[in-house]
């Protein structure tokens, strides 16, 4: 079952999808989509249907001014607002009566620093992370999947969307880490030092010749089952 979430952070409405099992008061995985994404990423759909199989829920939404959520994308698109939009959809989901209170997080590229740079004020019980930066210096250039894009990225304050997670790292501990050895956007650095600062349980998954995207088909099936995996081991009750 799918039901259409629609909730405010600051003065942005936001809209989402919430994916539920037919289980009662199911775990729930909430998803925090790329720079230029959407809650409709082919990743987090796949992952979201997998999560229903194991019985658990998936919450993925667009970020302010982004997809179907309102604001002008780079007036809307800073660091700190794509986080208070993810504090408010863990918020909004922990207080829904059809879901748990075991929440995991899941993030892609930017998604991934703001999953990390959100989880240690709320008990998040896992968390995976796809080419996560761990601050805004160590990436190359934004990812940007169709050219038609590039004048959105030329918009956008650079200084908005500054972060550094690198001194918070040792708070965050049940983390799955995918990372492409090849990624010429977020350098693969980041995942060594993401592993090595971390707290267990933790893992790394290095993708031999992976890019930003993870366009390897064989990546993509580890990542689905690994993912959903490490979820329904940390957020079984």
């Amino acid at each position: 079952m799918q039901q259409i979430i629609h909730f405010s952070s600051d003065e942005y409405h936001l809209t989402g999808i919430l994916h539920l099992p037919d289980t009662e008061n199911p775990p729930v995985v909430i998803g925090s989509h790329g720079l230029l994404g959407t809650g409709d990423s082919p990743k987090q759909i796949a992952l979201a249907e997998e999560c229903v199989k194991r019985g658990m829920a998936f919450f993925r939404f667009d970020h302010r001014g982004c997809g179907k959520s309102n604001g002008d994308f780079a007036a809307a698109t800073t660091f700190a607002g794509r986080c208070r939009d993810m504090m408010r959809a863990i918020e909004i989901i922990k207080a829904r009566p059809e879901t748990g209170n075991r929440i995991g997080v899941f993030g892609s590229s930017f998604g991934g620093a703001v999953c990390l740079a959100v989880a240690p004020l709320f008990a998040i019980s896992a968390i995976v992370t796809v080419a996560a930066p761990l601050c805004s210096q160590s990436i190359q250039e934004p990812y940007v999947n169709d050219p038609a894009n590039i004048p959105l990225i030329e918009r956008l304050d650079r200084d908005a969307l500054f972060f550094d997670l690198r001194d918070k790292l040792a708070l965050l501990s049940h983390l799955l880490i995918f990372h492409g050895d090849e990624d010429k956007i977020v350098p693969f650095s980041n995942a060594l030092e993401l592993h090595a600062k971390v707290s267990e349980p933790k893992r790394l998954i290095r993708q031999p010749g992976g890019d930003h995207p993870m366009s390897d088909p064989e990546h993509q099936d580890v990542f689905m089952n690994l993912a959903a995996e490490w979820f329904e081991t940390y957020l079984a009750v």
